[in-house]
C-alpha cells in the first residue's frame, strides 16, 4: 500500500537529521513549500539539484468534448503546474 508523505512527516524527517526542536522543523518545512508556491505563482521554475525542476505552463482556451455525451465545450485558458524529474531521480526511482 502507499504512504503519502505530509508536511509532518517531513519536520519529523528534517528533526532526525537536524535536531531542530519539532516546531522549529515545521515551520522550517512550511517556510520553504511557501518559498516555492510564491516563486511558481509569479511564474518562476523552480529547479531542486537531483530532484527535478516545477514550472508553470499557460493553457489556451480550447474547444473540448464530453466524452460520455459527445457533446462540446470550451475549456477555459488555465495555468498548469508541471515536474519534471531530474535524470538522477529517475535512475534513483528505476534502480529501487
Amino acid at each position: 500500500m502507499e504512504k503519502t508523505i505530509t508536511r509532518s512527516d517531513l519536520a519529523n524527517a528534517v528533526h532526525q537529521q537536524i535536531g531542530l526542536s519539532h516546531n522549529e522543523c515545521s515551520h522550517l518545512v512550511s517556510s520553504v513549500l511557501e518559498e516555492v508556491t510564491e516563486c511558481l505563482i509569479s511564474g518562476d521554475s523552480v529547479k531542486l539539484s537531483s530532484f527535478g525542476t516545477f514550472s508553470v505552463q499557460s493553457k489556451n482556451e480550447r474547444l473540448g468534448r464530453n466524452p460520455k455525451t459527445g457533446v462540446e465545450a470550451v475549456i477555459t485558458p488555465r495555468r498548469v503546474l508541471s515536474f519534471r524529474p531530474s535524470n538522477l531521480m529517475k535512475k534513483r526511482i528505476n534502480s529501487a
